[in-house]
């Protein structure tokens, strides 16, 4: 109870934004493409507030994250194709289950190469999400309804506004009440000095798998709320280049700081759609000069991030 009055703020401004959204959503004030970009943006920022808590509190520096961004994707859109779910409400049992899945892999994942450290994880991480590709490339060998390399269709569209606000919602506060209870402490003691952590009598390795299942957790969550936005899948959608993507938000937020990652979500989102409204489609791939030289400025002029946590 503490712990919410605490929020008190932050819930008040959750429920004005969501009284505006609800309000341009119902009356047509802005496009179905607008609408379905929002819904990306949030998306997006339940993903990265699970890389921040890998990268940005714990220093476990990963390459990896899509590969269960995918997995969540995948389980989501299976379960709810065998079992026939149509509903948000039906469909909220899946979701979590496409996060736990998620988060179990990681835990597995997790103890072997959690061992590595910082280039040597990346390389590992690395690894394992090119293996999820290429099994999700031949995954209709073990069932036909995955489609593929010739991806997943057929999804039905379930995710709506209330479904991905309020998971991000949620996601956010119990990420804030995780990062500033003890154990948040014990993670941002062994990103600081792993050595001086475990001399202190933390478990280390205990605390790091904690922090990676979680971060894996809510990649899969999102990624089951992506898939039920978009109605296809493909595994090009979770290669490598979306690991960046997930990687330059939380550098750009601020390693370590939530307020940062849902900012940088934000902005990350708008502003890669911004430029494919506002270019011609035959100049469309100048985003891709645009962008490197402006994150180059923003590092110049924000190096720690926009809201860093020094």
């Amino acid at each position: 109870m503490r712990f919410f009055l605490e929020s008190k703020k932050f819930l008040l401004a959750s429920v004005a934004v969501y009284i505006l959204l609800k309000l341009l959503f119902a009356n047509n004030f802005i496009s179905v493409y607008i609408q379905q970009i929002t819904l990306y943006a949030f998306i997006v920022t339940i993903a990265a507030l699970g890389l921040n808590v890998i990268y940005g509190y714990t220093g476990q520096f990963s390459l990896g994250h899509a590969a269960f961004y995918g997995i969540g994707g995948y389980t989501s859109t299976y379960l709810a194709k065998i079992l026939g779910v149509e509903s948000v409400f039906s469909f909220l049992p899946i979701l979590i289950v496409s996060g736990i899945v998620a988060g179990c892999i990681g835990y597995l994942i997790g103890i072997p190469i959690l061992r590595l450290r910082d280039d040597f994880l990346a390389i590992a991480t690395l690894g394992f999400g090119t293996l999820v590709r290429v099994f999700l490339d031949n995954s209709d060998r073990f069932s036909e309804v995955l489609g593929g390399s010739r991806g997943f269709v057929g999804i039905t569209k379930i995710t709506n506004l209330e479904l991905t606000f309020f998971s991000a919602l949620f996601i956010v506060l119990i990420t804030k009440n995780l990062i500033y209870s003890r154990y948040g402490l014990f993670l941002r003691c062994i990103r600081d000095d792993e050595l001086a952590a475990t001399s202190a009598g933390i478990n280390t390795t205990k605390a790091k798998l904690m922090a990676f299942s979680y971060g894996c957790m809510l990649a899969g969550i999102a990624g089951g709320l992506y898939a039920h936005l978009y109605t296809f899948l493909h595994p090009s959608n979770f290669d490598m280049l979306k690991s960046i993507d997930f990687l330059i938000i939380v550098i750009i937020g601020g390693m370590g700081s939530i307020r940062g990652t849902i900012l940088a979500s934000l902005i990350w989102v708008g502003f890669i759609e911004g430029l494919r409204i506002v270019l011609p489609v035959e100049m469309l791939d100048l985003r891709w000069v645009v962008i490197p030289v402006l994150l180059i400025a923003l590092m110049m002029w924000k190096p720690y991030g926009l809201m860093a946590k020094k």
